[in-house]
């Protein structure tokens, strides 16, 4: 099975259970990886035969810039659900990361997957 990704997707939304953080926008970042059998556009050469990357970001951008989750948790489960249900992807792993959440570490996040990857 082939694997369409996207990378360090940066989208801002409200995310947080503290006051200070339901009052202001913060960056999240996704790495997404998609199972997609890649032979029938490599052979057709068409774009509307794949797992559309933009498609995708484009939907979970809307769908990220607007919501108002406390939790990353809620959110990646959210996320992972829209890629399988309305792209038809059978297994997604998804990596949700909240930058400058804890000092001293780069990152905080989940990484989750979902669905049965096929071989």
């Amino acid at each position: 099975m082939d694997i369409v990704f996207i990378e360090d997707l940066r989208i801002d939304t409200v995310i947080g259970i503290y006051d200070w953080e339901r009052r202001v926008r913060q960056t999240l970042s996704f790495d997404i990886e998609m199972a997609f059998d890649n032979t029938r556009p490599a052979a057709s050469d068409d774009i509307a035969d794949t797992l559309n990357y933009k498609d995708v970001s484009k939907r979970l951008m809307a769908f990220v810039g607007e919501s108002s989750f406390g939790l990353v948790e809620t959110l990646a489960e959210r996320c992972a659900a829209i890629i399988r249900e309305e792209f038809g992807v059978a297994w997604v792993r998804l990596k949700l990361s909240k930058p400058g959440a804890v000092r001293g570490a780069k990152a905080v996040g989940v990484r989750i997957e979902r669905g049965v990857r096929p071989q």
